[in-house]
Parts: structure tokens; sequence; C-alpha cells
């Protein structure tokens, strides 16, 4: 190694999983990594709550097993978490 950064592979499930971090972070569950605070961002989670139902209609059909359920199961997770947020 050269001592440089190794590039980052993204594929569709580190895509999902980047977007699942971020609503995490805007649900307050885990800490920003910038400012390594809990804020909660409501309108910022159902953002990104949208994007990912958006993806799952868009690529029916599109994906492997393993990306739907991935997908499928970030969705109802994050569903549940932000509607617990809200209570």
């Amino acid at each position: 190694m050269s001592g440089e950064k190794e590039e980052l592979k993204m594929d569709f499930s580190g895509f999902i999983l980047s977007l699942n971090a971020s609503a995490l972070i805007h649900l307050g569950e885990i800490p920003d990594p910038h400012s390594k605070k809990r804020e909660v961002n409501i309108p910022a989670a159902k953002h990104t709550i949208t994007i990912l139902e958006i993806l799952a209609e868009k690529t029916e059909g599109n994906l492997t097993e393993e990306e739907k359920q991935l997908l499928d199961d970030m969705i109802y997770n994050i569903r549940m978490k932000y509607v617990k947020s809200l209570s």
C-alpha cells in the first residue's frame, strides 16, 4: 500500500446502507459523523424514507432477491423508527 486511502466500492446495497445511515442520523438513533451529536431532524428523515420508497418502486423487478430483501427490511425498520419518533 502506498498510504493512500483505498477507494470504497459502491454498489446498490452500499448505496441503500448509506441512505439507511442517513435516516438513522436524522432520527437521532446514531450520532452525526461530523458533529458527533445526536440531533433529530424529522423532515430530513421523512425525505430519506421517501427516497428509499421511490427506489423500491422504480427498481421493482430489477433487483436480486438479496437487494430486494435488504431494501424492504430497511424501509420497514426506518418507518417503524420514524413512527416511534413522532410519539
